[in-house]
């Protein structure tokens, strides 16, 4: 992600904080390898398994794994009349993965004759993430995309009195908070349970799942006059780097307002 979002030099717009220029095209491609084995099942069937994947970066998007087509199982993918086009990748071809009953429609697409300036492309394809039931780094199953290297999160304990409001209501104080930076990313204070208001929170249906902090549940505040929905999350059991904001709450809503002091201040 800090290669393509933000300051990263395959980004859109790059500071002018830097001492070189990149004289390239505005929307820039980079393969690189990746370092470990790769799996995605499907059905019950392991459609890919190989140690030979690469990352593609690409201005403004995610990084997609890619996969030698001699790495996925010629018996589960039959070839389709669907294709896009790409202007700085070329035209792209696409396969069903069918295994047993299950069926995954234009999952996989590769690139047969890939534009000159990507012809490092030819011979290897990209999935639809969630177009496979499961995915594996090495052992260790990946929710959401693979990890990014050049990606990283931080957690640090501060002194720093946080206070969050709506309107006249404190929502959460806490002279404890963790602060939490990721790459590309605002920082975001994540304050202890027991400094938030839970009489004014609801539980929300709502999840989602971030490759570096894991799966996040969410509430939504509930006021006198009126409900602010899925402005608060937090990870039950945050993953690796992000481990120590497990149970933590976090806000965000443009109504809302997060107050922080210098060290010291009261909370």
């Amino acid at each position: 992600m800090s290669l393509t979002f933000s300051s990263g030099p395959l980004a859109g717009h790059p500071p002018r904080s830097v001492n070189y220029q990149i004289d390239g095209p505005a929307h820039r491609l980079l393969m690189q390898e990746f370092p470990r084995r790769v799996r995605a099942t499907f059905g019950g069937e392991v459609v890919v398994d190989t140690t030979r994947a690469v990352l593609l970066h690409e201005t403004g998007i995610l990084p997609q794994v890619y996969v030698p087509l001699d790495d996925i199982k010629a018996a589960l993918i039959t070839p389709t009349d669907h294709h896009t086009y790409c202007p700085f990748k070329g035209t792209a071809a696409y396969w069903t993965v069918t295994a047993g009953d299950h069926v995954a429609g234009n999952a996989i697409w590769s690139y047969p004759e890939p534009n000159a300036e990507a012809s490092w492309l030819l011979g290897y394809a990209g999935f639809y993430w969630d177009a496979m039931d499961e995915w594996f780094d090495e052992d260790e199953r990946v929710e959401g995309h693979l990890r990014d290297p050049y990606h990283r999160v931080d957690v640090r304990r501060s002194s720093r009195p946080v206070r969050v409001l709506l309107g006249e209501t404190v929502l959460a104080q806490t002279s404890s908070p963790l602060l939490l930076s990721e790459t590309g990313l605002p920082n975001r204070f994540y304050i202890p349970a027991a400094d938030v208001r839970q009489d004014l929170l609801e539980p929300s249906d709502t999840h989602t799942v971030c490759a570096y902090k894991g799966t996040a549940s969410y509430w939504s505040v509930t006021v006198a006059d009126g409900k602010l929905a899925d402005a608060v999350w937090s990870y039950p059991q945050a993953e690796g780097d992000s481990a120590a904001i497990s149970g933590y709450l976090s806000f965000l809503n443009d109504d809302l307002v997060v107050e922080v002091g210098a060290p010291g201040e009261p909370a």
